[in-house]
């Protein structure tokens, strides 16, 4: 079974959105432990281009803002489902999600 480790980044406000969705589709899932995940404080940095319309900054102006990188290990046959749950409460024009396929994991 393969899995994958998504890194999500999202501003802390809407942690528990994201938390939902994760468990609502079983991302997380590892053994006989459910809802299993992972989440630091981070700096982002962006400049939004023209045409963008971004939750947080200004068109062509640099931005850095203190965001949380959520971090969850997920099986190959719920990744699909994990991503669309992922983006539909993601508040982001262009959510950062970081599919990361892994050799081994504790399940291996």
């Amino acid at each position: 079974m393969r899995c994958y480790k998504l890194e999500i980044f999202i501003p802390e406000t809407h942690f528990s959105k994201l938390r939902d969705a994760l468990q609502s589709v079983d991302a997380g899932h590892i053994g006989n432990y459910d809802c299993c995940l992972s989440y630091s404080k981070v700096i982002g940095t962006w400049r939004p281009l023209a045409g963008t319309a971004p939750f947080i900054g200004k068109e062509n102006e640099i931005s850095e803002e203190e965001e949380l990188k959520v971090e969850v290990t997920v099986r190959e046959d719920i990744l699909d489902e994990t991503l669309k749950a992922i983006k539909a409460v993601h508040l982001y024009e262009e959510p950062v999600i970081n599919v990361i396929e892994l050799y081994r994991t504790g399940l291996q």
